[in-house]
């Protein structure tokens, strides 16, 4: 298969061998900074995608993604909310739960047993019970098993439940709102979040609260991606409702962890531009190698253009070689990287399905870094071409004679 000659020749400079150490050795040093660099991004990335998407899981498994107040179900679902999955009928309210040993303040939360079984995460996470059990318990409760563990309670032990938003009149003087709660199930989502509240199914905690069976409550949306819940808010609100979402309660939380992501994203971004910057000075000292070799060539009639063409594709070849490397590199490392660690005798518990780290390997990220790499190589590589082009046949042959 014929090359062109300008691909020829910039091939054997990349893969110079023994016969020129020096050459070999600034390309291997070239290649091998790019290939560490996107290696590093890829696992730094896919690690940090799992973060996030645990935190995502955890975190908005519980807190209601978007609230539609004073609304019933069937006028929400009409509208054309194409993001929404599922929706019921939901009430919350801030309270107290007691037990023998422990006071705890939480946020209670009544739901529709049927649908929190269908569509919310936590169901998948139950530990013993289910929200079934909300129907078979009159009055009953699902905690976590972090407060249960605070509380020193299990399944079929009761806590005391108050309310802070009813009270009632009493020989003491006005006292909150309470009542007796069997629990009926624990669950674990290992959010920070777990051990803040308490599912109660939604006629109990109407009658907690002390308000009319018939009063009218809110809908809880449950979306496909919490993240796209502004055009769900919009139409709601187009559509009269006022509304609430999470944004509200742990929007600074997603936001920190969104620059923590991007800072590091930059950083390891600049390694790798600091690597494919390396080619620079590589190129520029095999130009200065190569002065006598342009200078023929120049002189047997190649343009200036043709010469431009051989360090530009001596610095692409280098920049394939060392994506190439790196993205198989730190596919495998993604791959494998908790065997690994686990081969190391390092041993993290950081995600919710077990030990190790939680990985979450996007593939248009990978492809994207690597296009991107290979874009600062040929960028990086056309000041030494250029300086290649000025060189000066019979000037360079009359030093070397």
């Amino acid at each position: 298969m014929a090359y062109p000659l300008s691909a020829y020749i910039a091939l054997r400079y990349s893969t110079a061998g023994k016969h020129n150490s020096f050459v070999a050795f600034i390309n291997r040093f070239s290649v091998a900074g790019i290939a560490l660099g996107l290696m590093s991004l890829i696992i730094v990335l896919s690690v940090m995608n799992g973060f996030e998407a645990q935190l995502r899981q955890r975190i908005l498994g519980i807190v209601p993604q978007v609230v539609a107040h004073n609304a019933s179900v069937d006028d929400v679902l009409q509208l054309p909310l194409g993001e929404v999955r599922a929706a019921s009928s939901f009430r919350e309210a801030e309270g107290l739960v007691q037990s023998r040993q422990a006071l705890r303040g939480v946020q209670l939360q009544g739901v529709d047993p049927q649908t929190m079984a269908n569509h919310s995460i936590v169901s998948d996470y139950m530990l013993e019970g289910n929200f079934e059990r909300l129907e078979e318990i009159k009055f009953g409760a699902i905690i976590s098993r972090a407060l249960a563990q605070e509380l020193s309670v299990n399944v079929g032990d009761q806590i005391r439940v108050m309310a802070a938003g009813a009270s009632v009149y009493t020989p003491f003087g006005r006292m909150p709102s309470q009542r007796l709660v069997t629990i009926a199930a624990l669950f674990n989502l290992g959010s920070q979040l777990d051990d803040k509240v308490i599912y109660l199914r939604l006629d109990d905690l109407t009658r907690l609260l002390r308000k009319p069976k018939d009063s009218p409550a809110d809908v809880r949306l449950f979306l496909n991606n919490a993240f796209n819940y502004q055009g769900v808010v919009a139409q709601l609100e187009q559509a009269g409702y006022s509304t609430s979402n999470w944004r509200s309660r742990q929007g600074p939380l997603f936001d920190a962890v969104k620059m923590e992501k991007n800072m590091m994203f930059l950083m390891l971004l600049l390694i790798i531009a600091v690597a494919a910057f390396n080619i620079v000075s590589a190129l520029v000292m095999v130009v200065s190698e190569k002065s006598g070799d342009i200078a023929i060539l120049l002189s047997q009639g190649m343009t200036v253009a043709t010469v431009r063409a051989i360090f530009m594709l001596n610095g692409i070849f280098n920049g394939l070689k060392g994506a190439l490397i790196g993205a198989v590199l730190g596919i495998l490392a993604v791959v494998y990287i908790n065997d690994i660690l686990e081969l190391l005798g390092i041993y993290l518990a950081l995600s919710a399905d077990g030990p190790g780290l939680p990985i979450d390997m996007q593939w248009y990220q990978v492809v994207w870094v690597t296009l991107f790499s290979l874009g600062l190589c040929l960028l990086a590589s056309w000041y030494p071409a250029q300086r290649a082009m000025k060189v000066q046949p019979a000037k360079v042959l009359q030093q070397e004679s």
